[in-house]
Order: C-alpha cells, then structure tokens, then sequence
C-alpha cells in the first residue's frame, strides 16, 4: 500500500511538471509579409531581423529601451535610429556577397546580436550575416548532390599537454570505399579556431560541389586548431598521425597538402619550408611574412631564415612542390603589401609559384573563393 502510495504521488508530481512545461508561452513566428527584403539565412529561428533588402543592403532591429546609443559595427559602424518603442534601426549601404561578421555597440560595449548566429570570431564570439551571391553563382550552395559529411574528433596532445580537437571532411562515399583519399590539411586564421573553415568558410558544400562536377578529386580535408604555442609540432607529431591512424587516406607525400588563411597562411609557409618533404600540395590564402613587424612585436627579422632556406634549396622546392599556390584578396586586404613584398623576394630567387587575385579584403568571401580555386588544383 506504501508503494502505491509513492507511485501516486510521483504520478501526480509528473502531470503537474508536464502541464506547468506545455502552459509555458510559445514563441510566436514573426509576421514577415509586411517587412521588406527577406531576412537574412543567418538570423536565427523565429527572427525577422537582420533583414537583407535590395541591392544588397542589410536592415538590422534591436530593442534595448534603456540605451542612450547603439551602433552595428560591420568593419565600418553605423548609428542606429530609436524609435518609440524603445527598437533601434539601421540599414548598411550595399555590401558584398558571403559572410561578414558584426557586433552590435550597446552604450560602448561590443556584443554579439541575439538575433543571429553566433560565430567564433575576432577572438570572440561575434554574429554573422550571410549577403546572397549572384545569380548562377551556386557553388557556394547547398545542391542537390551526394554530400560528404564534417566530422569533430578528439585527440590527446602531447604538444599542448591537453584534450584538442578537429574538424575533418569527408567526401561522398567514404565509408562504402576501400581505396585510401589524398589529404588536406586546412589552417583558420588569427582570433578564430578549429570551426572556422566548416561553419564560415562552408568547406563541406564547396567541395561537394566541386566533386559533384569532376572538377575536384574527392579528399579528406583535416580542419585543425591552430592556436597552439608550437604549431608544427601539433602538426607533425600529433595531427598528422592521428588523420592517419583515424581515416581511411593515403600517407606520402604526393597526397598530401597544407594550406592556411591569415595566420593559417604563415603557419602554412614556415611548416612547408621546414619540412618540404612532408607536402606536394601549398596554399596561402591573404597572407606573407611581415614587410615590417608590426608596432609593438619585435622586428627580430626571423623571416629571413626561410629566404635562406628557399634560396639554398631553391631545386628542392621548386621541383618539390607541385603547386605553390599564393591568393590574396584586393589592395584593401590587411596583408596585401605583406604578400607582394614576399612574392617579389620569391621572383628575385627564382622561386616558383602562382598567384591569384580575388576582389575583396581580409575576409571570409575571399577565402571561400580561395578554396573554391585551389581545392581543383590538388592530386591530379
């Protein structure tokens, strides 16, 4: 009789827990019909706003009665307007196609807006607004395709004498085949991590597309962590085994390749010029050995060690590397004069390599473009 007492009870307590949850208030949808543009692929569910109107201007809302002044700062800010209930406003001029980050300024202080995604950023978490390409420009693009998948593994690290992780994709068919896939090692940039390049870089749907047409071999593509206080041994005595004895890709050096954005770009030369055997395949995405270290960091003239190195070994690599591949974004890329001053040293010792030029600054459309060029180059 106890028991069923008990049993009772706790029946009751469940009915009363599970009507206190379903009378919980609903979040309604957002009626959109009467607001222009659409709102942006980035906002998250239930958000009207960020909003992308014609011409590629985006119109952003936030409510925040007690603040005396708010801004969105996209690279460039811009002042929002409060109206009467207490809803800040603002519409961009035209901006360029793919993802830009932003922050909204709250009174002073730089937050992330609760209306988007969040995306780690400029050392932070930061929002993301998603500008639509043009018309026929699909490689950016879910299709209907086969698709590969992206998948997060843990390893123990030695270097860092801590858990890590990456981030790896792999193509269509992985699991039904037997024959080994070619791989690629993939660097973020400085003041973001290991989910860069599969959340705002989309390197899963560029490269289904790209297999999907023929016009890239299918690879593993390793996405890793690349802040690390000894970034070529986390390379050399940790990833790169790990991917090895994880996945199912060949291990010479033919099939091999490594590539970087920004900081990812310097990591990617000091490595590969350390270690030419290791690669076949090098990509460097807006970046270049400092013209001129920046105020505030030593000019200890490191660099010169790898002018050194290339122009003592020069065959080694020249005949080594079968891409030596350099992109940058346009002259309003951070590291634009940084690059041409390292391909000019490169000209003057006769080091091969090719270049290309992609409109746009230090930012993620650029890079995303820089995969879509680079990624068919590799294996063949």
């Amino acid at each position: 009789m106890k028991h069923l007492f008990i049993n009772i009870a706790l029946s009751i307590i469940f009915i009363g827990l599970t009507n206190a949850l379903v009378a919980q208030p609903q979040s309604r949808p957002v009626n959109t019909e009467d607001l222009p543009g659409k709102r942006s692929a980035l906002s998250i569910r239930g958000s009207a706003y960020p909003r992308i109107l014609s011409e590629n201007r985006a119109s952003f809302k936030i409510k925040a009665p007690d603040a005396k002044k708010v801004q969105i700062d996209l690279g460039k800010k811009y002042d929002m307007t409060r109206d009467e209930n207490g809803e800040w406003i603002c519409t961009t001029e035209p901006l360029g196609p793919g993802f830009h980050y932003y922050f909204l300024i709250i009174d002073g202080v730089s937050v992330a807006d609760p209306a988007s995604e969040s995306f780690y950023g400029c050392s932070r978490m930061s929002s993301g607004i998603e500008i639509p390409y043009p018309a026929g420009e699909n490689h950016f693009y879910l299709s209907d395709v086969p698709h590969g998948e992206i998948r997060m593994k843990r390893y123990f690290s030695k270097t860092a004498n801590d858990w890590r992780r990456m981030y790896v994709y792999t193509p269509p068919g992985y699991d039904k085949g037997n024959q080994p896939y070619p791989v690629l090692y993939l660097q973020h940039g400085g003041g973001e991590d290991e989910r860069g390049w599969s959340q705002q870089g989309l390197t899963d749907i560029i490269m289904d597309n790209l297999i999907a047409e023929g016009e890239a071999v299918p690879m593993v593509i390793a996405m890793l962590d690349g802040n690390t206080r000894d970034f070529d041994s986390e390379l050399f005595n940790e990833c790169i085994p790990f991917v090895e004895k994880n996945f199912n890709v060949k291990t010479d050096k033919d099939n091999r390749g490594l590539a970087g954005l920004s900081m990812g770009g310097i990591q990617t030369l000091n490595a590969s010029i350390r270690r030419p055997e290791m690669f076949s395949y090098v990509g460097v995405f807006s970046s270049g050995w400092w013209a001129k270290a920046p105020q505030g960091l030593p000019d200890d003239n490191t660099t010169e060690q790898y002018y050194t190195m290339l122009k003592e070994n020069k065959d080694v690599y020249n005949n080594g590397f079968k891409q030596f591949w350099i992109s940058m974004g346009g002259q309003e890329d951070i590291a634009y004069n940084n690059c041409q001053v390292m391909m000019k040293r490169f000209d003057e010792i006769g080091i091969k390599y090719t270049y290309y030029e992609t409109p746009g600054g230090h930012t993620w459309p650029v890079w995303r473009e820089s995969l879509y060029r680079f990624a068919p180059l590799l294996f063949k």
